[in-house]
């Protein structure tokens, strides 16, 4: 069990990769506040577990990493571990890019990454028992997609704030790192990527292990950088990508 005694919050915890998350840090012991706006999902992952607590809340909200962590705290005494892995996207052709879209997209997958990192750091160096921050980046902070603008953006802001996070809180014995993950096999990936055979075979001719990642794979990264197995591990980006980042051409496909 190697979150036991732990109390742990993810953003955007009630779908796909952070659910993921959620399950692997329950099954290792920890006790884990989920954030997300979808309140149906939430309230049902949560169900009757007492070690489970679901806040609902739009992450881009003012204040509203600063709420969670008081959530949190009222629930559970204490904050160990925040996993910011909220985000969404927006596809739009680079020249008819709204700014309010940029905004939007950067609002969630970057700003509240600050935010929620600052009030769960100003918990934990209260606490003065150090802690972890693990954000989620993706393979498309180094990859740009043209029609992905506030993603890729947003993304490989993460990287560096994982980074400034990382330097800036090592004296607290803080860690903080993030995850890059390739395409991974979440319900909005299925549909949106591999909705048709020419954009398997086009997706699948980048990823030299020839598959999607799981959800649960993802999940268990997070884990490895959320506990003291990754103790002297600070402001590195780890990418579980199926080997895509290290391609520099196309294999053949089925």
């Amino acid at each position: 069990m190697r979150l036991q005694g732990k109390v742990a919050m993810v953003t955007g915890g009630a779908s796909g990769i952070g659910e993921a998350i959620v399950g692997r840090f329950r099954a290792e012991g920890a006790q884990v506040v989920i954030v997300d706006r979808q309140g149906d999902a939430g309230r049902r992952l949560a169900g009757d577990d007492p070690a489970l607590h679901f806040v609902e809340s739009d992450v881009a909200a003012a204040g509203a990493g600063q709420r969670a962590v008081e959530a949190a705290v009222e629930r559970f005494g204490r904050l160990d571990i925040l996993v910011n892995n909220a985000g969404i996207t927006h596809a739009a052709d680079f020249l008819e890019l709204r700014e309010e879209d940029f905004d939007r997209v950067l609002a969630v997958n970057l700003r509240s990454y600050l935010s929620f990192g600052q009030a769960a750091a100003r918990q934990m160096v209260a606490q003065r028992g150090g802690g972890a921050i693990v954000n989620m980046s993706s393979v498309n902070a180094i990859l740009a997609i043209p029609d992905q603008v506030p993603y890729v953006v947003s993304k490989g802001a993460v990287n560096q704030l994982t980074r400034v996070m990382a330097l800036a809180l090592a004296p607290h014995e803080i860690r903080v790192n993030a995850i890059g993950p390739g395409t991974i096999a979440t319900e909005l990936a299925r549909k949106a990527v591999m909705g048709s055979d020419e954009a398997r075979r086009r997706l699948m001719s980048r990823t030299p292990m020839k598959r999607l990642g799981e959800p649960d794979e993802v999940a268990k990264v997070a884990l490895f950088l959320a506990s003291d197995e990754a103790s002297y591990l600070t402001g590195q980006i780890v990418y579980p990508d199926g080997g895509r980042l290290a391609l520099n051409y196309t294999v053949p496909t089925d």
